[in-house]
């Protein structure tokens, strides 16, 4: 016997025409029915969405991308090391909020990961060569030439964070990073801290910039010196070597403000090998309010910034883009001080 399908038992999958037969209307009809079509009746719709469920009609996604240009996928492109991109807690949540909002939206997320020149151009390609609907930046550094090519290639795109390079028509996301700054120098203010340090994030991002902006501008108005700093990379061993070098600087400090979680706890544990006490000695307020603030040792206080809303709201602009709603508003979220044991 030939091969095929003949005495095995196994039924040959519903056709576009096999659902037209069914519901008694034209292969176009059933067509512009699973492709969103407003052109349709009610009846027919309806007709044609009952035989598609009766039947276990999958629309084939090549043929369907020929007749929309979409893919059904949207970028998510992290730009940074892959260990630190899987390893970062606020990446790894972000992550998981986005693709838990693009759930029953019929779209997917692929999630790059590059760190360096000889990674992003792969990935510049692969964005640009039409393999997805549209990008989300996460992580963006100054210089970095895809955003530019991206909308230059009008490619709908939402960038995570205020861009630290100019967007015209583009839409991004951020947290109030200023005013969360200035959160953590009030709380040490307030709390009758005196020699006040920061460990900042990388000076070529804005998040780390806007956080060490607002902090030394809640300082100076104070009357206090904003000269403690030392840089990070949004990592344990930086943090802990930040404040390393911060006490050989200037053994009296007080109070130190991590601009992440991660770097404070980096922080917490360099002071600890100083024969530090926290809160007693010095107080430590960190930034993010990852899931590991809470069980840090002892818990630290931190600026929460909305991780889930930032992720929701941007899927939900990229999506607009994509439906040719045109380019929402940039958006920026409000952050706020959630005080545990640490300050």
């Amino acid at each position: 016997m030939a091969a095929g399908t003949r005495g095995t038992g196994v039924r040959p999958a519903p056709t576009l025409a096999t659902v037209a037969a069914a519901a008694g209307v034209s292969p176009a009809t059933v067509s512009r029915v699973v492709n969103g079509s407003a052109t349709v009746s009610p009846e027919h719709r309806e007709a044609v969405e009952r035989a598609v469920a009766r039947l276990g009609y999958v629309p084939n996604r090549a043929a369907r991308s020929l007749v929309t240009r979409r893919t059904g996928a949207i970028a998510l492109v992290v730009r940074e090391a892959v260990e630190f991109g899987v390893g970062d807690p606020y990446l790894a949540s972000f992550v998981v909020a986005a693709s838990q909002s693009v759930v029953g939206t019929g779209v997917h997320l692929v999630v790059m990961v590059a760190s360096d020149d000889s990674e992003h151009e792969p990935v510049g390609s692969y964005v640009l060569s039409g393999h997805v609907d549209g990008a989300i930046l996460l992580s963006v550094h100054a210089g970095d030439p895809l955003p530019q090519q991206l909308l230059r290639a009008g490619v709908p795109l939402v960038v995570g964070g205020r861009p630290p390079m100019a967007l015209e028509g583009g839409c991004y996301v951020d947290s109030d990073n200023t005013a969360g700054g200035a959160l953590a120098a009030q709380r040490f203010l307030a709390t009758g801290r005196r020699c006040i340090a920061a460990v900042s994030g990388p000076a070529d991002m804005t998040a780390a910039a806007d956080r060490l902006a607002g902090f030394r501008s809640a300082l100076r108005e104070a009357g206090r010196d904003t000269g403690l700093v030392e840089y990070g990379a949004f990592t344990r061993s930086s943090g802990e070597r930040a404040v390393r070098e911060l006490l050989e600087r200037e053994p009296r400090i007080d109070a130190v403000f991590a601009a992440s979680d991660v770097m404070a706890l980096g922080v917490l544990r360099g002071l600890r090998a100083a024969g530090r006490r926290v809160p007693e000695d010095v107080a430590v307020i960190g930034f993010d309010d990852v899931d590991l603030a809470a069980y840090a040792e002892p818990p630290l206080t931190t600026v929460r910034q909305p991780t889930a809303v930032q992720a929701r709201t941007m899927v939900e602009a990229v999506l607009a883009q994509i439906r040719g709603e045109g380019t929402p508003d940039p958006v920026v979220l409000p952050t706020e001080l959630v005080v545990r044991d640490s300050a």
